[in-house]
């Protein structure tokens, strides 16, 4: 509805370059946030339209953990919205491919979102879907860990099917929400050990 769309939080003004984080302050040069000081990405950059909070935390919970599909459509919109990053212009994705989930995870969960959202926004932009990445085992889900934590947590969590052909490809990898940048890194440190030139993550939003 109208008041929803209007309670929607948008990514806007002073934006970390790595991770999309938002900064508060008079920033007018380009800056790298507190969470990716210490870090070094694989991915080239991380961007969102959307803030997680309020009616956008909401929308996300109710189709991720609710079994809302028909939600896809909506959050596939917003999704193509981080589509629309300046950046892109200049490393423009070839492929999209989604985070994967664990088959033990999916089959509770009875879908993987990302993978859902990927080819919504696949037919909007007339882009490519492919899965060229699995998940090796089973993790306890990123809320349970600290900052730190979650990349351990992750460790080996991912590789590439057999098969798959990723050299030279600029990549989109697709999820529902970028908190830390862990799940993100752990599939991007894949793709590019594989050949893909770039990685560029893209989120409906930004936790």
């Amino acid at each position: 509805c109208r008041d929803c769309r209007r309670a929607r939080v948008r990514l806007t003004g002073p934006r970390c370059r790595v991770c999309s984080q938002p900064y508060g302050g008079a920033v007018t040069s380009s800056f790298r946030c507190m969470n990716c000081g210490d870090l070094e990405f694989r991915f080239d950059f991380a961007t969102a339209a959307y803030r997680s909070r309020g009616v956008v935390r909401n929308l996300i919970h109710q189709f991720k953990y609710s079994r809302q599909v028909h939600l896809r459509h909506l959050l596939g919109r917003m999704l193509a919205e981080g589509f629309r990053d300046a950046r892109l212009s200049d490393l423009r994705p070839e492929t999209i491919v989604p985070v994967p989930l664990h088959p033990t995870r999916q089959r509770e969960r009875e879908f993987n979102q990302a993978e859902v959202l990927a080819l919504v926004v696949g037919r909007r932009l007339g882009l490519p879907v492919e899965a060229p990445l699995r998940r090796t085992r089973y993790t306890l889900t990123q809320t349970h860990f600290h900052r730190e934590e979650r990349f351990g947590n992750l460790q080996g969590a991912f590789a590439l099917r057999r098969g798959a052909r990723v050299e030279g490809k600029v990549i989109a990898l697709v999820d529902d929400v970028l908190t830390t940048g862990s799940t993100a890194d752990a599939c991007a440190r894949v793709l590019r050990e594989a050949g893909a030139s770039a990685v560029v993550v893209i989120t409906v939003a930004r936790g």
